[in-house]
């Protein structure tokens, strides 16, 4: 069994993880500024903040450490620096560190972003982030690199897709899953054949804890699911599990783009592929559709999409209503569909 510290560990896949972990017997210890330390009542937890406050890692040793929530190669060093030695360091990372995703079935060779120095310095000189602009994929490549270069062959970069499952703050697929069991005439954005990629957190959360337990390095795409889901197919597994009555309107991308709906934000799930995103040359095609094949070999594995469906609107019947961080509002759909 292994000791292993987690930075974070209290939101959606940090949480997963440390579940993980328990459940295969080992020792967690977390560190993160406490703000939920209920959560986990039997997990030691170590206050701090890893841009300043890192007196609590000092002296310790662990076998390992998940870094769930490192935003900036600043902060990750500053983490490092202060427990190293460690084996094993896995680097939670974003499939938005590629700056290829014009093309579909992108693998862990394709390009990657690149950022200078200077800029790098001007951009996080008062800020650890979080940040979820354009400047997240480029900020995750650095991170990547300086976790490397500090701790060489010992990292295992996870380049997460999608994650979805309960306690999913970024109300991406709670909105369609709310929004089927609700019923009536949908919105639905582009082709019904177009590609997704979703991954659910209890299974990328389960299938790290395995590639720290086996010592493996190196960067992974991990996403899923192992075969072609389409947004067709994904509505009408909502539309089965929910038991509902919806109808989808599909309408074309230069439609959307007339009425100004937002990709992404307000229209979860919807990358366009006929036109490029603000401050991107090209379409980002590839967005939903990269090569897994590396960790699928590796032993990634998928739960069906219906389980992972279900558990949402559980999830959901347990929040309060109120304004979600994604999705199409209602009235708003209404006129669209009008």
């Amino acid at each position: 069994m292994m000791d292993i510290l987690v930075l974070g560990g209290t939101r959606f896949l940090g949480r997963f993880i440390v579940e993980a972990a328990l459940g295969r017997g080992h020792t967690v210890t977390l560190f993160n500024r406490g703000n939920n330390r209920n959560l986990f009542p039997n997990v030691e937890q170590l206050v701090g903040d890893r841009d300043g406050d890192l007196a609590a890692l000092k002296g310790r040793k662990w076998d390992a450490v998940i870094d769930t929530c490192g935003f900036i190669p600043r902060t990750v060093l500053n983490v490092i620096k202060t427990i190293n030695p460690v084996k094993h360091y896995t680097y939670i990372s974003s499939i938005s560190a590629y700056k290829a995703l014009s093309e579909v079935g992108v693998d862990e060779s394709g390009e990657v972003h690149t950022m200078s120095d200077e800029k790098l310095e001007e951009i996080t000189r008062d800020s650890a982030g979080p940040f979820y602009n354009e400047y997240y994929g480029p900020l995750k490549v650095l991170s990547e690199e300086a976790a490397e270069n500090e701790l060489p062959g010992k990292v295992l970069v996870v380049r997460a897709g999608q994650l979805v499952g309960p306690y999913d703050y970024t109300d991406r697929l709670p909105y369609w899953v709310k929004r089927v069991s609700e019923g009536g005439t949908i919105l639905a954005p582009g082709r019904k054949d177009r590609q997704i990629q979703i991954i659910d957190s209890r299974d990328l959360a389960d299938w790290i804890i395995k590639m720290v337990e086996e010592n493996v390095t190196g960067i992974f795409n991990a996403t899923g699911p192992d075969y072609t889901l389409t947004m067709e197919k994904f509505l009408e597994e909502c539309k089965k599990v929910c038991a509902s009555d919806a109808t989808f309107r599909w309408v074309s991308e230069q439609y959307l783009k007339e009425k100004q709906v937002g990709p992404w934000g307000e229209m979860p799930l919807w990358i366009p592929e006929e036109f490029p995103l603000e401050g991107e040359v090209k379409p980002l095609k590839g967005f939903l559709a990269v090569d897994i094949q590396k960790a699928i070999n590796k032993g990634l594995t998928f739960r069906p999409l219906s389980e992972t469906l279900n558990d949402v609107l559980v999830w959901e019947t347990t929040r309060e209503d109120g304004p979600r961080k994604a999705g199409l509002d209602r009235q708003k759909e209404i006129e669209l569909l009008n």
